[in-house]
Parts: C-alpha cells; sequence; structure tokens
C-alpha cells in the first residue's frame, strides 16, 4: 500500500535528476526543517512484513520516512503517505500484539507502526490526527457556513389564530 501511495504521489515526476524536494512528487515540502514531528518508528515492510526502524517526518500533510536521521535537502525518502488520504489513526496494540503500536488507515489498506513508548505512540497519533483534520478535503473553505456573519432573515409577520364565530 506505502508503496502504491509512493508511487501514486511520485506520478510523472519520479526518477529525475532534479532534487526530491523541487520536483512535484515533494510538493514543494522543506522536509529537512521546520518539521511538525521526527523520529524514530517501526514500520512494517509492505511487501515483505519485516519490521524496519525509519527516521519519520511528519510535515504540510505528508508522513515521509527515511533510513536514517540525517535528513538533508538532498535527501530521498523511502516513502511518503498524504495524510489526506488517511481515514483514522489510532493504537493497535491489541490487532498486531506489539506493544506501542498504531496503524494508519486509509480507504485502501491499513498501515502498522511502532514506536518506542507509549508517550512516542500518543504523540505520533495525535501529531498524524491532527495532520488528518488540518488538510482533510471532507470540508472546503466555501462548505463553511459562519452564522454569525450570515444575513438575518426578515421578521416575520405575527399571525393571530382566528376566533370562532359565536353562534
Amino acid at each position: 500500500m506505502a508503496a502504491s501511495l509512493w508511487r501514486a504521489v511520485m506520478g510523472a515526476a519520479g526518477g529525475g535528476s532534479s532534487s526530491y524536494a523541487d520536483d512535484d512528487a515533494g510538493g514543494g515540502v522543506e522536509f529537512w526543517h521546520g518539521a511538525e514531528r521526527t523520529g524514530w518508528l517501526n514500520k512494517q515492510g509492505e511487501y515483505i512484513k519485516t519490521w524496519r526502524r525509519r527516521w519519520f517526518v511528519l510535515k504540510q500533510g505528508r508522513l515521509f520516512w527515511f533510513k536514517d536521521a540525517a535528513v538533508t535537502r538532498g535527501s530521498v525518502p523511502r516513502g511518503v503517505i498524504p495524510v489526506a488520504t488517511c481515514l483514522t489513526v489510532k493504537g493497535a496494540e491489541d490487532i498486531i500484539n506489539r506493544e506501542f503500536a498504531f496503524e494508519l488507515s486509509t480507504p485502501v489498506d491499513t498501515m502498522y507502526f511502532i514506536a518506542d513508548s507509549e508517550k512516542e505512540k500518543e504523540e505520533w497519533i495525535n501529531s498524524i490526527g491532527r495532520s488528518i483534520v488540518q488538510h482533510s478535503r471532507s470540508v472546503t473553505d466555501a462548505e463553511v457556513v459562519d452564522y454569525d456573519s450570515r444575513p438575518k432573515p426578515p421578521p416575520q409577520p405575527k399571525t393571530t389564530e382566528a376566533s370562532e364565530p359565536s353562534s
């Protein structure tokens, strides 16, 4: 799944001589500085289901991962997940029977990660969850209604019940 997301994000830009950060796949994200969150996580491979330790960078709605923490302008991510495609992020210890595990779900697949501690797991879940909400396309600015600034309807005339004729 991550590889298919990677291919989708890479699109036609993959493999050129330009640096990753400059091409369309990086979306112009300067992942080498000012990230919302960085840190080590264990990630399960897409095809060979072994666990690999990777350095993760969450920035501007994308979760990048690298082989090591020395991320520079010339670094090429091993993968990227656009968080706007994600539906949920939640604990998954009971699902994969691993301590400090969490899952990230898209409409197509679920990816699993393992943090180094409960605190790290919760911080990653909170950071990714916040990013999902910020970058979600479920509500556009045009669809947001500001109830305080919309025009008030004109007052309706009061109606009184018709009195019944007396007999």
